[in-house]
């Protein structure tokens, strides 16, 4: 399978700039993997095709106010710092650019001097591993002094940096938004349990690489990303429980599918959990854990809609997209939302 399979024309207008409001009152497509069929909804109307019995899995990460501009002691260039993985207390994996001002040993300051760094190493990939000291806590110093990593093909400033989180966010530690999640609403959420379906969380740091292009015309040539998963021992009993009782599990979000599918396949079963994932889930693969996927419009051939190929069939796939874009969906993080599954009553 190439890479170039996975490409669509998407006029430049769809990718949406702002979230709408409320947040569960952008566009919601269902899609029978079945079948293919087709419906047009709003997301809030996504409880209608839940049942009780079913559980959601919600990834509760929480973006990390991640961008940051460092002025280079010696000359005073400004060089921008975009974290990405903590390795330890105050040492990180960082992108800098333009790399060529941060060389092995430079030195940045932050802010007003809440923050400062240097360079102490440099990875295959031009990533800078960078260690930090500062005057409080980090995370206090990010939220003071950092800027939400938006994707790039995002423009416009955000007004708000909560609608970059979504409601549930409670870990720190991820360098981009689990974007399917932005939709639900608290009120939403509680409407949801009154219905008598469950929901669990687990944790996946998601990292830039989600955003990164396939370069490989072989697909199974690429090599993935890895990111950290924490999977709770109350979320394992819920799924297990869920599907001995018959009910769906239905993953919100490919990160959140991603957890699920490398614990099960780790571990040949859904248990308590925690470790990093490089897992790939293109076409072919068969799936271990879920049952159903809230996800939003992804970039043209990307891991993600891979993935969703894999889920719901490359056919259907790439013949909703085209329907999302007769349509005039909005796409990619801020975008309208996909529910997929194989049981519409």
């Amino acid at each position: 399978m190439k890479t170039s399979d996975f490409y669509y024309d998407l006029p430049e207008e769809l990718i949406a700039q702002t979230p709408v409001e409320p947040r569960n009152a952008s566009r919601l497509m269902v899609l029978d993997k079945n079948n293919g069929n087709i419906e047009h909804k709003i997301f809030k109307d996504l409880i209608d095709y839940l049942y009780p019995g079913d559980c959601l899995i919600l990834n509760n990460t929480r973006v990390i106010p991640a961008r940051i501009y460092g002025v280079k002691k010696e000359t005073g260039a400004v060089v921008e710092f975009l974290l990405l993985k903590q390795k330890e207390n105050l040492v990180w994996e960082c992108l800098c650019g333009p790399g060529k001002r941060a060389k092995i040993g430079t030195q940045f300051v932050f802010g007003d001097g809440q923050l400062e760094c240097e360079v102490i190493d440099i990875l295959d990939d031009g990533n800078r591993i960078i260690q930090f000291k500062c005057t409080d806590n980090i995370y206090a110093v990010l939220d003071e002094i950092g800027q939400m990593p938006l994707p790039p093909y995002i423009k416009e400033k955000l007004e708000d940096n909560e609608r970059y989180q979504t409601v549930y966010s409670k870990n720190l530690g991820s360098a981009a938004a689990p974007t399917a999640g932005l939709h639900f609403t608290e009120d939403m959420l509680e409407k949801i349990k009154e219905k008598g379906i469950n929901i669990g969380y687990v944790t996946l740091h998601v990292g830039l690489g989600t955003f990164r292009p396939v370069k490989v015309d072989d697909v199974t040539k690429h090599t993935m990303h890895s990111e950290h998963y924490i999977m709770p021992q109350e979320t394992a009993d819920l799924i297990n429980n869920t599907h001995k009782n018959g009910g769906r599990v239905i993953s919100v979000g490919t990160t959140s599918c991603r957890t699920l599918e490398s614990v099960a396949t780790k571990n040949g079963c859904i248990c308590a959990d925690e470790d990093d994932t490089s897992i790939f889930i293109y076409p072919g693969y068969e799936f271990k854990c879920i049952d159903a996927l809230v996800t939003n419009f992804h970039l043209p051939e990307s891991t993600l809609i891979m993935l969703v190929s894999a889920f719901a069939g490359y056919d259907n796939v790439m013949n909703a997209y085209k329907v999302a874009v007769e349509e005039k969906y909005r796409f990619f993080s801020f975008g309208d939302a996909m529910f997929i599954t194989d049981s519409i009553k």
